[in-house]
């Protein structure tokens, strides 16, 4: 199991990772697979850039890793076994499975996911009850979670250019 500062480390740079996303007006949210102490995945959120709901930063690393396997003869099962994924903000639900179903045994993040989390926020699909397939994993939480709120509301603070045009109805004032 890696030690406190190896998190600490690992956490700083998902943040920076993060801050890149929101650089290019993307959720801030910045995610490495690390395998045997060395970064295999680095992965940001791209669902503005692709116009595609299921790139969030853990599916991008996912995938760097199974890209990753391929290209250096290894068993991609073995190389997720012996990750661990760090991010900056709690896996929603979808990540979460995703996490689950690639046997990733510890996932190290900052701040909650109030609304989608599936660490245990909203549904704890890290543990053993919840799903019949994949392995539960461990998750840790509050690395960096100041930080990676802050980033959250500077996006949320900006203009989306890519959201839903608001479907409330204004009140007639002509009575």
């Amino acid at each position: 199991m890696e030690d406190e500062a190896t998190r600490v480390a690992f956490m700083q740079r998902a943040l920076d990772v993060a801050r890149g996303a929101l650089e290019v007006g993307e959720v801030p949210v910045g995610c490495l697979l690390v395998y045997e102490g060395r970064v295999l995945g680095e992965g940001r959120n791209e669902v503005n850039e692709t116009k595609n709901p299921t790139r969030h930063a853990e599916m991008v690393a996912i995938d760097q890793v199974l890209d990753w396997c391929q290209q250096n003869n290894k068993n991609h099962e073995e190389v997720f076994s012996n990750s661990v994924l760090y991010v900056t903000v709690e896996p929603c639900i979808m990540c979460a499975a995703a996490v689950r179903l690639m046997k990733i045994p510890r996932v190290v993040y900052g701040c909650q996911n109030e609304r989608f989390g599936g660490c245990g926020s909203v549904l704890s699909i890290s543990s053993d009850d919840m799903v019949d397939t994949g392995e539960p994993f461990e998750c840790m939480s509050g690395y960096y979670a100041k930080e990676a709120v802050e980033l959250l509301k500077a996006f949320y603070r900006q203009e989306n250019p890519n959201a839903p045009k608001s479907k409330v109805r204004k009140k007639d004032r002509r009575k």
